[in-house]
């Protein structure tokens, strides 16, 4: 079947139009009869409208004429001006009523003329009868209103008004009955139209739909028959056809598609199973070649072929040419073929058919006894089996190929591949059988020497199974060893969570008692700071000395517990560092705020030297640094009676110092000091914990022996190193080398405790550690202002604390709460709306600091209230923990009254310390 050009309509088109023919007919009938049905209904409404309005109007117009008769009698009888309302609006609405009577009937010419009778006679009976007695009433002529009255013509005229108006209504009456009738009429005829459309309708619509199934289903069953046909054994090459242009056409053209497939390929099937029963009858490799390639080009007809064979050497020998010819000028075809030679042994390299269309002049020729021609297609194509490749097949032809004898071509290559590999694997096998026949004879001679040789080996097997002997019992020892080295790493294992444990538990008790400690130093620290101070100058000299040993001790007693923490922290492991920027040049002016006031003291010459090889920046952790320093220069200025002390900052090349394990430049930071040594035997126990040179240094110049552990510990950290250089008499040189890392190279670590050390904390957070001075008069008087009259709220579940700074805030003036217990704390809160300001003890029982502060923030709806938090905890995480719970701001224990006062008046005029750090 051909395509057909012209008007194409589908199936799910006619079936569309059908539909749309019928609901076309069945508008047109809708709107015959909703046309028709609307005029009867128009009618009806006008007829029954009409006719009440009308009766209507007469009725009034009849009421008018007695309401005219009946005031003109009462004033006549009465002369009451009253009686004469009636008549004077009968006599307006008449004639108003009369008008819309003219109006409503105006297309009837008869109703019309009796209307304008009874409009004369209501108009002669106002001027002889109504109008000419009101007047003579009004006249005072009643004898004559009583003579008119004994005639009474007017009553005749009223008589005759009511006939007329009566005749009126019984003419519409009449008329009405006529319209109705011919309503009646019309909706009979109305029925009858309806009747006749929907005949018509259904008459098209059957009509319309039999034609609309007849263009599908006929040709649709004669598509059926065909195939039917077709597969009860019918002539495979009849074709259906289909006059319909829709998708029966369509259909017929598919199977006609399908039945030219199934032909094909049944012809493909024949030609392979030909050519399978041809290729097994022989066995010889020449006689394959030669029976492929000539039943191959007759079943695709192509006039030139040629396969070549891969042989020994990874070469391909040709076997068979079909119309070759070694005289040919350009056709002739090698003989052997390297691999990836030409296109023939690349095609066998690359395993994948190479079709060339449009071959050139001169490629081949193609000879015949009548003459030469060039083939207009060519294909060449590797014979595989099992993705190897056995053979390469070059084919020519003047024609070119149709899709299926491509497809024809490749099966047979693959039965081709086949068949090779069986008659290559069978001339192997028979190959292989002659040498295995000769090599039996070799055997045979080498069996008889090998009778020899196992005679030989018997005598060393012997040998070797006493060597056997021997190795199983060293064996057998080896285990018992190893069972002793297992069973002493499961002790090292306890031993080591043993370790664990008691590591832990030193932390914590360790910090158990730092709170324990720091609780009271607390309260000592702020009572003996305000009895030094001595506001009210009421002690004397020898009791402000008292004051002053009180708070030295405890402020010697707050450094030995830093002390112990930062140790307990660098043996547990858990010490880590941040490494930022540090500016060297501000190094020397730091270190001298630190220490000339103790160098005066002590008449020593300090000073600080910065070569000029040490770069302006490099990246360490600051605050490591500044502490490892300030214990080496407080250990030399404790043990300096007189001389010097000097720090020398300079860089040096990694390799001078032996105890560094890199590559990169070294800052040295040398403190020297003309004390008094260390000698040759303490050196290596120097910088061991809780250990000085000896007993008397201890009594002599004080210290508990850890400034130097933790500094050597801390050096480590940073990835450096301590090293000393003394002579017992003369004076020590300690030296710190840390690496000269010019940029950040990423080895900072995110830490937990920046602030585990709590000398640097209290450092940061304005912990002071010596004896305080009195304060100027100037700041107090400032913040003696700025707290004047505030209400401050002192919670801590210690009345010590409580006391303590109750005392240090008197002199502001401030009216002061204080709360035992959290909830104390709320009730205040929430009671006294009043409080300023709060200070918050974290640690304590039932409700503790964090849960009072979100009460506070998110119950009690206090989000601005100032609120100071104070713990004897001082890692970074205790105070992040308390700014995240709702503080304002973070002071760790023990406390300085002036600290406080100063946050307490940054707060108070909005400060905000959370964003701070």
């Amino acid at each position: 079947m051909h395509d057909k050009r012209g008007l194409r309509l589908k199936i799910r088109g006619k079936i569309a139009l059908g539909y749309a023919m019928i609901l076309l007919m069945l508008g047109l009938f809708l709107l015959v009869v909703s046309g028709r049905i609307n005029d009867l209904e128009k009618e009806t409404v006008f007829l029954s409208e009409h006719d009440m309005r009308l009766h209507e109007l007469t009725y009034q117009i009849e009421k008018n004429v007695l309401d005219m008769e009946t005031g003109q009698r009462g004033y006549a009888l009465t002369g009451d001006s009253s009686y004469l309302a009636p008549y004077d609006s009968g006599t307006t609405e008449w004639k108003i009523n009369y008008t819309k009577l003219v109006s409503m009937i105006k297309d009837n010419p008869d109703q019309l003329l009796n209307l304008n009778d009874i409009q004369a006679n209501i108009v002669e009976w106002i001027e002889k009868s109504g109008q000419y007695v009101v007047d003579l009433k009004r006249n005072g002529q009643n004898q004559d209103v009583n003579a008119y009255f004994r005639n009474d013509s007017g009553k005749l005229i009223v008589d005759s008004i009511r006939s007329q108006l009566e005749y009126f209504r019984d003419n519409e009456r009449k008329h009405t009955s006529e319209s109705i009738t011919s309503l009646k009429d019309s909706n009979n005829k109305l029925l009858l139209t309806m009747y006749v459309l929907w005949t018509l309708v259904a008459f098209l619509a059957a009509l319309v739909t039999y034609l609309i199934s007849a263009s599908i289903v006929n040709p649709l069953l004669s598509v059926i028959q065909a195939i039917r046909s077709i597969a009860g054994g019918g002539n495979m090459s009849d074709r259906i056809t289909v006059k319909t242009l829709d998708e029966i056409y369509d259909l017929g053209n598919a199977t006609n598609e399908l039945l030219d497939t199934v032909q094909r390929d049944r012809w493909s099937s024949e030609q392979v199973s030909e050519m399978s029963i041809a290729l097994q009858e022989t066995t010889d490799l020449s006689v394959v070649c030669r029976t492929f390639v000539n039943r191959l080009s007759f079943m695709l007809e192509m006039q030139y072929g040629v396969i070549y064979v891969l042989g020994e050497n990874d070469q391909l020998e040709r076997k068979y040419s079909y119309a070759g010819s070694e005289n040919q000028e350009f056709g002739s075809a090698k003989t052997i073929i390297r691999l990836g030679e030409g296109l023939i042994g690349q095609c066998a390299i690359d395993k994948r058919m190479n079709r060339i269309e449009n071959l050139p002049e001169g490629y081949i020729s193609i000879n015949s006894g009548l003459g030469r021609s060039a083939p207009q297609f060519a294909v060449i194509a590797p014979v595989l089996f099992e993705n190897k490749t056995v053979a390469v097949l070059e084919v020519a032809s003047l024609t070119k190929w149709a899709p299926y004898h491509l497809e024809l071509f490749n099966e047979l290559l693959k039965m081709l591949g086949v068949t090779l590999n069986s008659v290559l694997t069978r001339m192997e096998i028979q190959h292989l059988y002659k040498e295995s026949q000769a090599m039996n004879e070799e055997l045979q001679i080498q069996s008889e020497e090998l009778q020899v040789q196992s005679e030989e080996l018997q005598v060393q097997t012997e040998e070797l199974q006493n060597h056997t002997q021997e190795l199983l019992t060293i064996n057998r020892e080896l285990e018992d060893q190893k069972a002793v080295a297992e069973n002493a790493a499961v002790q090292l294992e306890k031993y080591n969570e043993q370790l664990e444990l008691s590591s832990r538990y030193k932390s914590e008790f360790l910090a158990n008692m730092s709170h324990e400690l720091r609780t009271p130093l607390n309260s000592m620290l702020i009572l003996s700071q305000l009895l030094a101070e001595n506001r009210n100058e009421s002690l004397s000299e020898e009791e402000l000395s008292y004051a002053a040993v009180i708070h030295s001790s405890g402020s010697e007693l707050l450094s030995m517990i830093n002390d112990i923490l930062d140790l307990s922290k660098v043996e547990a492991g858990k010490m880590t560092v941040e490494r930022d920027a540090v500016n060297l040049t501000e190094l020397p002016s730091l270190l001298k705020g630190y220490f000339n006031k103790i160098a005066e003291q002590k008449n020593i010459d300090f000073k600080v030297t910065l070569q000029d090889n040490v770069p302006d920046l490099f990246f360490t952790d600051e605050m490591r640094l500044h502490q490892i320093l300030r214990n080496l220069l407080s250990n030399a200025f404790k043990f300096t009676v007189k001389g010097f002390v000097e720090v020398i900052i300079h860089r040096v090349e990694p390799l001078t110092e032996s105890q560094l394990l890199t590559t990169e430049p070294v800052i040295a930071f040398a403190v020297k000091d003309s004390g008094i040594g260390v000698s040759e035997a303490n050196r290596e126990i120097i910088f061991e914990a809780f250990r000085q040179a000896d007993g008397s240094t201890a009594r002599k110049f004080g210290g508990t022996g850890l400034g130097l552990s933790i500094s050597l510990q801390l050096a480590r950290l940073l990835g450096g190193t301590i090293t000393l250089d003394s002579t017992e008499g003369t004076g020590s040189t300690f030296t710190l080398y840390l690496p000269c890392r010019e940029e950040d190279d990423g080895f900072d670590t995110v830490i937990s405790d920046v602030w585990s050390t709590p000398a640097a904390a209290a450092s940061e957070w304005g912990v002071q550690q010596k004896m305080p001075v009195k304060k100027d008069s100037t700041p107090f008087e400032r913040d003696y202002l700025k707290l004047h009259e505030k209400t401050v709220l002192i919670v801590d579940d210690d009345i010590r604390n409580i006391y303590a700074l109750e005392k240090g805030l008197e002199p502001y003036d401030m009216k002061i709460l204080t709360a035992q217990s959290g909830f104390e704390c709320l009730q205040i809160v929430r009671e006294q709306p009043e409080v300023d300001i709060v200070l918050l003890d974290i640690m304590m029982p039932n409700l503790d600091g964090y849960d009072t502060l979100s009460i506070i923030r998110d119950e009690l709806k206090f989000p601005e209230l100032p609120i100071i938090a104070i713990s004897a905890k001082t890692m970074k995480e205790d105070r992040e923990k308390c700014l995240a719970a709702g503080a304002s701001d973070f002071i760790s224990k023990p406390v300085v009254i002036k600290d406080v006062v100063t946050r307490m008046c940054r707060l108070l005029d909005g400060f905000d310390f959370s964003k701070t750090h």
